[in-house]
């Protein structure tokens, strides 16, 4: 009896696709894993320590429909800025760091003036039209928990569906729920590339942190430079409208910005 179970156990052990076969197809990926895989497929060799994108741009606020220019700068640290010159003037958003390392940020319309970006606003990256930055940034962070969600679909394509929002240890209750709402940054990559198709989080009115606004940045057209792939279309939808669509035609790798490039004066 001992020799027919040894010859069953070897038997079953050596034929293709038994147990555990089916175990690992059935298994879920890692949300860390897959967004650990996607900032290699952007960047495999080349560190990014800054970037410089310009292009044309049009903006879309209601009835006003504008074109222009836009330029974008972001750095590793966290500094990031959108200029668009429309053809009624210049518009601005600024995130930079404090003498603290905090996050603040500004606004600026035609007028020049700027306005700050309320702290709520601020817990999702800043660097939101580059995902390269804004990967190795969350995977640095050791308070960034990533989910794998499921494989959905996206604007009929394919996509792989990862959550990662903050949580620091020892937050609990509402303040806790409240950061990790706040902060929560939803990426849809494709199941071949793993390059990020879709990022989605919400924005909020400046005196209500629990309004949702929901947020939608698509990327396409993914060129290599120096290494890097880089999306020269990206558009922004707030509110399920699209906001901005910017055709990138220029990216500067490593050119040396600095943090006196993202300069916040707000008015008090």
């Amino acid at each position: 009896m001992r020799s027919v179970l040894v010859c069953l156990l070897i038997f079953c052990l050596n034929s293709p696709g038994v147990t555990f076969a089916q175990q690992t197809s059935s298994a879920q990926p890692s949300g860390a894993t897959l967004l650990t895989q996607s900032a290699a497929a952007l960047s495999s060799s080349t560190t990014v320590s800054d970037i410089t994108l310009t292009g044309n741009a049009q903006w879309i606020a209601g009835s006003d429909d504008e074109s222009g220019t836009v330029s974008l700068k972001a750095m590793a640290a966290g500094e990031s800025r959108m200029d668009l010159s429309l053809s009624g003037g210049v518009r601005s958003e600024i995130r930079t760091l404090d003498p603290n390392n905090n996050q603040i940020g500004a606004w600026s319309g035609t007028d020049g003036v700027q306005h700050a970006i309320s702290n709520h606003n601020l817990m999702t990256d800043s660097s939101w039209f580059f995902p390269a930055l804004t990967l190795s940034r969350l995977l640095a962070n050791a308070n960034a928990v990533a989910t794998y969600v499921d494989q959905e679909t996206l604007n009929g394509q394919t996509v792989l569906h990862v959550s990662v929002s903050q949580s620091v240890a020892g937050q609990t209750g509402q303040g806790g729920t409240l950061l990790q709402h706040l902060s929560q940054m939803d990426f849809f990559l494709d199941p071949t590339s793993l390059l990020p198709v879709a990022l989605s989080f919400t924005t909020h009115p400046d005196n209500n942190a629990l309004l949702d606004i929901p947020v939608q940045i698509l990327f396409s057209n993914y060129q290599n430079n120096g290494g890097v792939l880089v999306p020269l279309h990206v558009q922004k939808y707030i509110n399920n409208n699209l906001f901005v669509d910017l055709q990138l035609q220029s990216a500067a790798l490593n050119s040396g910005l600095t943090a006196s490039a993202f300069n916040v004066q707000v008015a008090q």
